[in-house]
């Protein structure tokens, strides 16, 4: 028998999308050990079922109790496709694109269309950078962990192009977006990886000229 917060995780799934709890977190505007915090007690607060309800049409008595029916053309699985619909009250929705972020060798899917939205506090967003500037894409590679992993999905404003030593960017070198840290030398730029294993890409001259800033990452959301 499930308890409390798996049915409700798992109505959300059914008529939301959402298939980890780092993508509830995302959705609901909270940090992800929020979603712990209420699995671990097994309670869901009420305001997550109207958020949700406010993004996909779900009946919110629904999603809580399993009472009655999904209600509304919204209760269907799947992302949140924009549509005419608004975010809640203080949230703003940031689009998933299909692009995936490369942090290791491995290829890049190029496609740029929105494959979801997630709905974010508005107010966090706007301490971040500029929310109508920000993207979510996933990661691929290890090259950045422990601090990135591969299947995370990170926030990126790419209103930040200009480039600070030791923080983390979204660039486009040749057909490939990397994740990675920056530091600025004479005559160069380093692109460093937090895993050791992974040498840092030293670029000079040209190649910095071609070097792509897509922006800069903001936060990560993981799946435990």
């Amino acid at each position: 028998m499930h308890g409390e917060f798996d049915a409700f995780f798992q109505r959300a799934g059914r008529t939301c999308g959402v298939k980890s709890q780092s993508e509830l977190a995302g959705l609901l505007g909270v940090h992800r050990s929020a979603v712990t915090q209420a699995k671990n007690k097994d309670s869901v607060p009420k305001s997550w079922a109207l958020t949700l309800s406010g993004l996909f049409g779900v009946d919110p008595q629904w999603l809580l109790t399993g009472v009655g029916g999904p209600g509304g053309p919204g209760g269907q699985s799947g992302d949140y496709d924009g549509g005419e619909q608004a975010a809640p009250e203080g949230f703003l929705l940031v689009p998933k694109v299909r692009a995936r972020v490369s942090a290791g060798g491995g290829s890049l899917e190029t496609e740029s269309d929105v494959s979801g939205y997630f709905a974010f506090r508005s107010q966090w967003l706007r301490r971040k950078g500029q929310p109508e500037r920000m993207v979510l894409m996933d990661v691929v590679g290890v090259s950045m962990e422990p601090e990135i992993r591969h299947g995370d999905m990170v926030l990126i404003d790419q209103s930040q192009s200009r480039i600070f030593a030791h923080a983390v960017y979204a660039f486009g070198v040749e057909d490939t977006v990397l994740v990675k840290r920056v530091e600025k030398r004479p005559g160069m730029v380093v692109l460093l990886s937090d895993n050791r294993d992974y040498a840092p890409i030293e670029l000079r001259g040209q190649e910095i000229e071609g070097l792509r800033v897509i922006g800069r990452v903001v936060w990560v959301g993981r799946e435990l």
